[in-house]
């Protein structure tokens, strides 16, 4: 089956230099992501990120825990690293985030996540609430970052 694929970009009035030391903490996952999801990492914190590196965490969904394990399949900082689902809720999950430098104050931060759903093809038919729910998230994930930095996004 083919993947599909969520786009999400937005520029932080910083630079890179500031942005991504956040993103490279594990810890902060908690963070940008929706209280009712109830987000916990299992793994023994600091997590060194690192090319190889796994996290394990589990979330709740509609109510349900689910375990998921991801492993930092590429780390090249300050500029991208992609995480990749080794275990978890979907048929596949590969998360390419990158950073990239606008000017010496300005950072677009960019995620694009290639997913599919469990259960191909019956499992097309949750498709819609799956993407209408991880662009909440996604904006969730925006609106976090900018209320720990004290900015507001700006125009990508």
């Amino acid at each position: 089956m083919t993947p599909h694929v969520l786009d999400h970009a937005f520029a932080l009035p910083l630079a890179r230099s500031a942005v991504f030391p956040f993103f490279s903490n594990a810890e902060n996952l908690e963070l940008l992501t929706p209280g009712e999801l109830h987000f916990k990492i299992l793994t023994p914190t600091p997590i060194a990120m690192k090319t190889g590196a796994r996290i394990d965490y589990q979330i709740r969904l509609f109510g349900f825990p689910l375990n998921w394990r991801t492993e930092i399949t590429l780390w090249n900082p300050p500029y991208e690293f992609i995480d990749t689902q080794l275990k978890g809720p979907y048929a596949l999950w590969v998360h390419h985030h990158t950073f990239e430098e606008r000017g010496a104050n300005a950072t677009l931060l960019r995620d694009r996540v290639t997913y599919r759903l469990p259960l191909e093809p019956l499992g097309r038919l949750g498709l819609p609430l799956v993407r209408r729910e991880l662009e909440r998230i996604f904006r969730f994930r925006q609106e976090a970052v900018a209320r720990h930095f004290g900015v507001r996004p700006v125009p990508s």
